[in-house]
C-alpha cells in the first residue's frame, strides 16, 4: 500500500498510525513546515499543500500512491482537490485503488433526537455541513467516473489525547451546559484510525458512520470526566441563558442518534465504544493530557 493524506491533522494521523505496519510508503500533507516533526513521527513523509495545484514534488508523490485519504474541510470556495483534481483522478494518479473522504455526521442535520442510518436522508443546516454534502457528492462523481471505490467515513464529535472533557475539566474551561432531551454521540480518534484502516485494506467502498455506541447528553460526558478524576463537576449551565458563540451554539440545533451498525457489518470492532470507555483509558495511560 501507497498512501496520501491530504490533511494530516487529529484524524489523519491517526489513520497513519493505524495503517503503520501495511505501508510502503505513506504521505501526508500540511499547511506549516512546523507540523513536519507531528507528521514523520506517525510515520508519513510531509508534504505542503495549501490549496490549488499541488507542487510538483508532491504531484510526483501522488503518482505513485495506491490509497488516498482526503481530510481537509471544504471552505467557502468549495474543495480544494476538487477543483484540482476537476479533469479526473487517473492522469494524475494512475495506481490510485482506493479513496477514504473524511465527512461528517452533520451532513443530516436535525432528527429531533431520532436514530440515523446511512440511509437516512440527509438535510444539513449549518453551512460547514452543506459543504461537506457537496464535497461528498464531488468526490462520489470523480471515483464513479475513474472506477475507484470511495469510502465516505461521516464523522462524529472527535475526542482523543489532549482534546476530550478530562483536559477541559483540567484546565478549567468545562461547562455542563443543559438543553432538555439534547444528545451527541462522539469517536475516539483511535476508532478513525482503526476503521479507516480497515476500510482501505479491504478496499471497500460506500458511506459508513464511524461513530460510538452511546448518543448522551454533553453534559454525563462532563460529569463522568469528573468522576474519573475524583473531582467536583461543574455547575449545570441551562443552554437557553449561557454565553455562547454563534458556532458553538448552531451545534445544538441538531439533535439525533447516529447508527453505526454498518461499520460494525464490514468487520471493524470499536476499541473504544463509548465515551466512558474511552475517558478511562485516557485517564488510566496518562494520554489525556496530549
Amino acid at each position: 500500500m501507497r498512501m496520501m493524506i491530504f490533511g494530516a491533522g487529529f484524524s489523519g494521523l491517526a489513520i497513519s498510525r493505524a495503517l503503520a505496519g501495511g505501508c510502503e510508503f505513506a504521505g501526508g500533507t500540511t499547511r506549516s513546515p512546523e507540523r513536519f516533526p507531528a507528521l514523520q513521527g506517525a510515520g508519513l513523509t510531509p508534504f505542503i499543500y495549501d490549496g490549488g495545484t499541488p507542487s510538483d514534488e508532491l504531484s510526483a508523490a501522488i503518482g505513485e500512491v495506491t490509497h488516498l485519504v482526503m481530510s481537509i474541510a471544504p471552505d467557502t470556495a468549495g474543495d480544494p482537490l476538487l477543483a484540482a483534481f476537476s479533469g479526473g483522478l487517473r492522469p494524475s494518479m494512475p495506481k490510485l485503488g482506493w479513496i477514504g473522504y473524511l465527512s461528517t455526521v452533520g451532513v443530516y442535520g436535525d432528527h429531533g433526537g431520532e436514530w440515523v442510518d446511512e440511509e437516512t436522508q440527509c438535510k444539513p443546516v449549518s453551512k460547514r455541513s452543506v459543504a461537506r454534502l457537496a464535497a461528498e457528492d464531488g468526490w462520489t462523481r470523480l471515483a464513479a467516473e475513474a472506477g475507484i471505490p470511495l469510502a465516505i467515513l461521516r464523522l462524529s464529535g472527535i475526542y482523543g489525547p489532549g482534546r476530550n472533557a478530562l483536559k477541559t475539566i483540567h484546565d478549567g474551561k468545562a461547562r455542563r451546559l443543559v438543553k432538555p432531551g439534547q444528545v451527541f454521540n462522539r469517536i475516539h480518534v483511535a476508532d478513525i484510525g482503526g476503521a479507516a484502516a480497515l476500510l482501505a485494506s479491504k478496499r471497500l467502498g460506500g458511506i459508513y458512520n464511524v461513530t460510538d455506541d452511546m448518543p448522551a447528553p454533553p453534559q454525563d460526558v462532563v460529569s463522568e470526566a469528573a468522576r474519573i478524576m475524583g473531582v467536583e463537576p461543574p455547575a449545570e449551565v441551562d443552554f437557553e441563558t449561557a454565553d455562547l458563540s454563534p458556532m458553538a451554539r448552531s451545534f445544538y440545533g441538531e439533535n439525533k442518534r447516529v447508527s453505526n451498525a454498518r461499520i460494525k457489518t464490514a468487520g471493524y470492532e470499536f476499541m473504544y465504544p463509548d465515551y466512558m470507555a474511552g475517558l478511562k483509558a485516557l485517564y488510566s495511560g496518562g494520554a489525556w493530557k496530549g
